[in-house]
């Protein structure tokens, strides 16, 4: 019986400072989810002093709070400032801000304007993968997590910004970014801390967002400026620059700088972060499941041949897809969902009073036994069409859902097959430093340990090296260094 039907439900399980705290310091991404799935997916209060909020993993309940009641748990509340201090309120928030950019954001990430860049797409990443070849080569080590970033950043920065953000200021945005997202990892985990204290990580993120501002507000400037001496015929319908500029003149009668660098940052999270993060985490799974690496480099290379992988390939791929998807079920890149409720009501029979803050958990309701069978095995097969099962449909929310459910997920889910087919096709990624990676919060969820890869030329067996750990890491073209990447306010399920 679902839990939100029990009549017998009236409180939520109470987690007591003495042990949420200490958990949620040692682990919080790990903990958080065992304090749901050991609940059964019921309603857990967390103590955390002067803050306790519910967290929420239940199926049922994630759909009350993100559908069916969504209204009702707005986008308000001390879990929301940190990432707006960097992204803004128009996207991130509720109300007319939120539904201005929405009308503004959507029609750059329909399923038909996605595939309208696939080709330039497929193109830009077969450049950046050729550029690899030294790396393996020589078998130096090469940044995953970098790697990955590099590789969505670059994508994004050529295809939909049309070249309007060059090279040199993508490389420099990029760790910018990372500190900004790896920077508010003290302000998510305790929001009650008043910000006229000093916390852990402030100094760095005003630096870094102040950086961002230098950067992105002259190129609008220019944008404008340039849209302004060639009209209606100068615009470029895949920049999305201008497309924005003209969009906010349209909407609001003005494109005030603001809030087309807030549209900007935005775009941004979603169309690069969530990609990145994922893939990252995919090298250590295919090091751990041999059996799943076999198969999808099998389905490439009969796909795809010795040719360069294109869009049309995508849709012969079945099994990436299915991988990709259970990717996102284990390693969702949003840790949490925060809501504030905004008039007093129930949660499965629980009563919440406005004011309070909800937690929804996908990495918690991705685990539930209840939902999922053998939840903490990566299983590709699970998604196999012929297995047909019938699971809630709020049981797998990677990309949120609702209103706000994030508006990159077709681009994620080209962009991401364009990429791993790429990697695969042309060469063998083996993990030399395999071991129990940390799950680091902040913005999104992140290995605190450096994943380092090996690309082996492909066709060529692995070479065990036992010493390979102290091979120095390459620093080629491509960018590969200590940077990560940064994802949207606790995943994409708060994005748009």
């Amino acid at each position: 019986m679902p839990l939100a039907a029990d009549p017998t439900v009236t409180k939520p399980q109470v987690l007591p400072f003495y042990r949420a705290v200490p958990r949620l310091m040692r682990d919080p991404v790990t903990e958080l989810a065992r304090m749901g799935t050991d609940a059964g997916g019921r309603i857990v209060r967390l103590d955390i002093g002067p803050f306790r909020p519910y967290l929420v993993s239940h199926p049922d309940h994630v759909q009350q709070v993100l559908e069916t009641e969504w209204s009702n748990f707005a986008r308000e509340g001390t879990f929301w400032r940190p990432p707006r201090r960097a992204a803004g309120r128009g996207v991130l928030g509720d109300g007319e801000d939120w539904a201005s950019s929405r009308r503004i954001l959507q029609p750059l990430f329909t399923a038909r304007r996605i595939a309208s860049l696939g080709e330039d797409m497929a193109d830009v990443i077969a450049e950046q993968l050729a550029e690899l070849e030294h790396d393996a080569r020589t078998g130096r080590l090469v940044d995953a997590a970098h790697l990955m970033s590099t590789l969505t950043d670059r994508t994004v920065m050529k295809v939909l910004f049309g070249g309007r953000i060059s090279r040199e200021a993508g490389e420099r945005l990029r760790p910018e970014f990372a500190t900004c997202a790896t920077s508010i990892g003290f302000r998510l985990l305790f929001p009650f801390v008043p910000y006229s204290m000093r916390a852990p990580g402030d100094r760095a993120f005003l630096a870094a967002a102040q950086r961002i501002d230098d950067i992105v507000h002259p190129l609008i400037e220019e944008v404008r400026a340039q849209d302004l001496r060639d009209g209606d015929d100068g615009e470029r319908p895949d920049e999305v620059v201008s497309a924005l500029i003209r969009a906010r003149i349209r909407e609001d009668g003005a494109a005030g700088p603001r809030q087309v660098r807030d549209d900007l940052v935005s775009i941004y999270g979603a169309a690069s972060e969530t990609t990145a993060m994922a893939l990252t985490w995919l090298w250590t799974l295919l090091h751990d499941h041999p059996e799943v690496s076999a198969r999808l480099r099998d389905e490439i290379e009969w796909v795809v041949g010795d040719g360069p992988v294109r869009p049309s390939h995508v849709q012969d791929l079945p099994y990436l897809r299915m991988v990709l998807q259970e990717l996102l079920r284990v390693h969702p890149p949003g840790w949490i969902i925060p809501r504030q409720v905004m008039a007093d009501t129930e949660i499965g029979g629980v009563p919440v009073k406005a004011g309070s803050q909800v937690l929804v958990s996908p990495y918690t309701t991705h685990r539930l036994e209840e939902f999922w069978e053998r939840p903490l095995e990566f299983d590709p097969e699970r998604w196999a069409p012929e297995r047909d099962e019938r699971r809630h449909p709020y049981a797998y929310v990677p990309f949120g859902a609702g209103p706000h459910e994030c508006l990159g997920q077709q681009l994620f889910h080209l962009q991401a097959a364009l990429v791993v087919a790429g990697l695969l096709g042309r060469y063998q990624p083996v993990l030399t430093n395999p071991q129990r990676f940390t799950l680091v919060p902040g913005a999104s969820v992140r290995p605190k340990e450096t994943l380092l890869l090996r690309l082996l030329p492909s066709g060529r067996e692995e070479e065990f090296q036992p010493d390979a750990w102290r091979t120095p890491v390459a620093a080629p073209a491509i960018g590969v260094g200590a940077a990560h990447d940064w994802m949207w306010p606790m995943g994409a399920g708060g994005g748009a």
